[in-house]
């Protein structure tokens, strides 16, 4: 069964990714009531989801939580996440200003949560022909994907050495509320929370910091795990290890994390929470 879930994964993206690419001239961006953008590819994409699955959201053990669902409030309850084995969730496109303004580094994320645990991601960067994805077991960087010459390699445990050399993902917000010491690690701003989360895994930065919804971390989840990796509460230190209802907002932006998080190795934690400063406001 593993496996046909993972086809089924493995099959939609590569389906919604080309779908990306025979929209991008003539996506129709357009601004939400929350300033983000949304294109007609979002929702096509999100309609291909549920219908690629259907069978399994009707038999009563999936559920689907779609960042383009207008009623995906309603599965913030913990009752029924506790009564549900598996969880998907899906971005359609994440990072849709970059995918509005023909930047590359756009992305198609899916997950899987099995009883509230992260299982199975891919992650999709069309535009760059690469693939990153964790089918239950292994994780692993695909270069070229689905071409015959596909490049694969697996994913492994990263913990790097934080030198001048060293770039830490953040989002423009982030500076509303911390400072950074550029000593010797540089922040960079790529506005797509799949690249700040997948990159980080194959050695492309030594983490990052974000505060975002399930949909924009279900499908890296298991792959940055594989890597070593964990999402850490600036507050607190405790690891995101599941999915637990007390860890989101509810009402204005429901599914969205309340506390900010740190992707990092164990030791480059508290360097790097060090290196944030919280801005005094008022």
């Amino acid at each position: 069964m593993s496996n046909d879930y993972f086809n089924r994964m493995h099959e939609l993206i590569h389906t919604a990714g080309q779908l990306s690419l025979q929209l991008i001239d003539q996506s129709e961006p357009r601004l939400k009531g929350d300033r983000s953008v949304i294109t007609k590819t979002d929702t096509a994409v999100s309609e291909l989801a549920r219908v690629h699955l259907a069978d399994l959201l009707s038999s009563g053990d999936h559920i689907l939580i779609d960042e383009e669902d207008p009623d995906v409030a309603q599965y913030l309850d913990q009752n029924i996440l506790d009564k549900t084995t598996y969880i998907w969730s899906i971005d359609p496109i994440d990072g849709t200003r970059l995918y509005a303004n023909k930047i590359p580094t756009y992305g198609l994320s899916i997950g899987l949560l099995k009883n509230l645990r992260p299982w199975m991601g891919i992650v999709y960067f069309p535009l760059l022909n690469e693939l990153f994805y964790c089918d239950g077991e292994k994780s692993y960087f695909v270069q070229n994907a689905f071409a015959k010459d596909e490049k694969r390699q697996v994913i492994k445990p990263v913990d790097e050495n934080i030198t001048s050399r060293s770039i830490f993902f953040m989002d423009d917000l982030i500076f509303r509320d911390f400072d950074w010491d550029y000593k010797d690690c540089q922040a960079m701003m790529q506005t797509c929370a799949v690249v700040d989360l997948c990159w980080p895994s194959i050695g492309r930065a030594c983490g990052s910091i974000f505060r975002s919804h399930l949909w924009d971390f279900a499908g890296s989840w298991p792959i940055f795990l594989s890597a070593g990796l964990n999402l850490r509460s600036m507050k607190t230190g405790q690891i995101l290890d599941k999915v637990d209802t007390n860890f989101f907002e509810k009402d204005k932006r429901p599914w969205k994390t309340k506390d900010y998080y740190i992707l990092s190795s164990e030791r480059n934690y508290s360097i790097i929470k060090n290196k944030l400063t919280p801005r005094i406001k008022g």
